[in-house]
């Protein structure tokens, strides 16, 4: 009985024992088990190509056309604006200050007295008029200029003769006459109004003009040939006008010496 007990207790202790270790073995390896897989995903993550592109993209934006479109646009619209605002904005002005509204401005023309240089001076006989000569001074300048109100004009001759013109009195008013950029002023000499064949000043055949006698120097003056046989005899010198018919007319109202 007591060889019996103890085989029992033996075999019962055995049993016991290896239901420990079994249960001991299957909770041990499914734990080893679910922290392995844990570890494995990890890795997988870390390692997957998908999941190393998206970090790129994520760091560099270099894969992601929308982002790079808008961070190169933003650049370019800041410079671009501002470039086109400022240059064009400088060509305008550039544009005004070169020529531009000088070129017609009576403003301008009054500060800016003309040089002989941007000027053309030419004196013509009009064919129902032979005593009479058109100054015509053209301003070939891009910006507009003043003069004096009339030319300087005297008539020479042999033997030192000068006669001077009488021209319109009572001036005042602007400070210039303005000629404008491509524009002409005339004004007219009559050598004899009052169309006498006697009396005249003999051996007169040269005209004499400065287009500015108020700001050129007499080096300036331009000579123009009368030929031989010209009357002269209380010539009238007119202002600069903008035609030729207002120029005679203000020729016609001379009365004051030069």
């Amino acid at each position: 009985m007591s060889t019996i007990r103890n085989r029992t207790i033996l075999v019962a202790t055995t049993v016991t024992a290896g239901l420990v270790l079994a249960l001991g073995a299957c909770g041990t390896g499914g734990s080893g088990t679910r922290s392995a897989g844990s570890g494995t995903d990890d890795a997988a993550r870390s390692t997957s190509p998908s999941a190393s592109a998206a970090g790129t993209a994520g760091d560099t934006g270099t894969t992601d056309p929308t982002g790079a479109a808008g961070g190169s646009s933003a650049p370019k619209s800041s410079s671009g604006s501002g470039t086109k605002t400022d240059s064009g904005s400088g060509s305008k002005a550039g544009s005004g200050s070169a020529g531009g509204g000088n070129a017609t401005s009576d403003g301008y023309a009054y500060r800016h007295p003309c040089a002989a240089g941007q000027l053309s001076v030419s004196v013509t006989t009009p064919a129902d008029a032979s005593g009479r000569r058109v100054i015509a001074v053209r301003n070939n300048g891009a910006n507009a200029c003043g003069l004096s109100y009339y030319p300087q004009v005297h008539l020479d001759g042999s033997g030192g003769r000068t006669v001077k013109p009488l021209v319109p009195g009572g001036l005042g008013g602007a400070p210039a006459y303005p000629v404008y950029a491509g524009r002409t002023a005339y004004a007219v000499v009559d050598l004899d109004p009052s169309g006498a064949t006697s009396g005249t000043v003999t051996g007169i055949d040269e005209l004499n003009v400065l287009a500015d006698g108020d700001h050129m120097p007499d080096a300036d003056t331009r000579n123009f040939p009368l030929g031989s046989g010209a009357l002269v005899l209380k010539p009238k010198l007119g202002l600069y006008r903008s035609t030729v018919a207002d120029a005679v007319a203000s020729m016609k109202t001379a009365d004051t010496p030069a």
